[in-house]
């Protein structure tokens, strides 16, 4: 069912959901197996123009979609999660939306999504508008809100399904493991040699970082397990010392669940120093107020290559 859809040098399709979220083909075990083991995700959807980008319009063009998902969670050994992390809102075909924000689309496999929106442009509270989506929920059939948070801040956010006409989750198995240690260091597999002949060669490099999320937590709730997997903008080689340090892409951070949702207070997004001794940086933006600070804790790591 797939198939004709992929290009089978690199991408595959591991599941498929019909309009109403049923798997139809593939599997989730096989889209968290890929995922896991540090497969890039793109999730492939389709939908009539005019019932899901301007809804007063009378074009009811097909419009097909496929959207990367570069920041990746697996959760409790059972679940996957993907948000978008670079994306500005678009008025389609043709402009950027009216107001400079991030777009932190977050997919689960169950097809069940949300948004977070900070915005980027200073303006104060009470131009943030009702919320995170550009369209009323009445106006959009096909659009169904679970839950709303923060509306009227500046990181609106919400919980939803829009029943898109297909959903098929693409991975590419491209990633290799290299490298892991434990948050005190300690190796676990593979070897810090083989991380730097592989970074000085000119691999790609991507962490797959243990419970990151778990500082968002209150006071009393149990930790669930999970790993955050982010690719790598740059890394450095201390050759004396023997330490690897590596600065990330722009990632989300959010509490962990099944499914994993938004919710007031329980997500911000960052960026992160991580160092083969397990020591690790996050860099903190508060999305209410775009203020920052640095964490520093020490975590379990994972290192891909390509």
């Amino acid at each position: 069912m797939c198939k004709e859809f992929v290009d089978l040098a690199s991408w595959e399709c591991v599941l498929t959901l019909d309009a109403r979220r049923e798997v139809i083909g593939g599997s989730q075990t096989a889209l968290y197996d890929a995922v896991q083991n540090g497969a890039d995700l793109r999730i492939y959807t389709e939908f009539l123009h005019n019932e899901h980008v301007d809804v007063t319009s009378a074009s009811a063009e097909r419009v097909q979609e496929v959207a990367e998902f570069a920041v990746t969670y697996v959760i409790d050994r059972r679940w996957v999660a993907g948000l978008m992390n670079l994306r500005q809102p678009v008025q389609l075909p043709d402009a950027f939306g009216p107001r400079s924000s991030m777009s932190f689309f977050l997919y689960n496999q169950d097809a069940t999504q949300a948004i977070a929106r900070p915005f980027l442009d200073g303006f104060p509270a009470e131009f943030s508008g009702s919320g995170a989506s550009t369209e009323p929920a009445a106006k959009m059939p096909k659009f169904h809100l679970l839950d709303q948070w923060d509306t009227g801040t500046n990181a609106p956010s919400e919980n939803f399904v829009y029943d898109f006409d297909v959903y098929r989750f693409l991975v590419s198995r491209t990633w290799r493991e290299v490298f892991s240690h434990d948050a005190d260091g300690q190796v676990v597999h593979g070897s810090l040699a083989a991380l730097v002949d592989a970074f000085a060669a000119g691999s790609a490099i991507k962490l797959a970082v243990s419970g990151i999320s778990d500082r968002l937590l209150d006071e009393g709730e149990e930790k669930i397990a999970h790993e955050t997997l982010v690719q790598v903008g740059s890394a450095y080689y201390y050759t004396d010392q023997q330490l690897f340090v590596a600065g990330t892409h722009p990632l989300v951070r959010i509490k962990p669940g099944v499914p994993l949702r938004y919710a007031s207070g329980g997500w911000d997004f960052g960026w992160l120093i991580a160092r083969s001794d397990g020591h690790l940086v996050y860099r903190r933006y508060d999305p209410y107020s775009l203020a920052t600070a640095d964490e520093s804790f020490c975590g379990s790591v994972r290192w891909l290559v390509r």
